[in-house]
């Protein structure tokens, strides 16, 4: 059974920078893409960024050219750096598996670790 666990969320000005870590356990870890998420308060959770095992990262539009994820298979963890970080930004981020195929469901989702950009 995968166990993931996000943190390093915070309050941080527009233009500036977070590194977020998702910690998992579980033997599954290492053949599993994981992807991070965000859902803001009265919206859609939404993808921000997927990497597989084998470090194949993967952008939403939202995300290219400021955010970076990084994976880890060692310390079994996967990594999201923002950098310039604007108030649209804010939201609860998630890790969690991702599936080509929508009908997997892998479980419950974690707590999650509140972003919020502001000046």
């Amino acid at each position: 059974q995968l166990q993931l666990v996000e943190s390093g969320g915070g309050l941080v000005q527009p233009g500036g920078s977070l590194r977020l870590s998702c910690a998992a356990s579980g033997s599954t870890f290492s053949h599993t893409t994981i992807g991070w998420y965000r859902q803001a308060p009265g919206k859609q959770r939404e993808l921000v960024a997927r990497i597989s095992s084998a470090s194949i990262p993967y952008y939403a539009d939202s995300a290219k050219g400021r955010f970076t994820i990084i994976r880890d298979n060692d310390k079994k963890t996967v990594d999201l750096q923002m950098n310039s970080l604007k108030p649209a930004d804010t939201a609860v981020y998630y890790c969690y598996p991702w599936s080509p195929h929508a009908e997997i469901d892998f479980g419950p989702w974690g707590r999650g670790t509140q972003v919020t950009v502001s000046s």
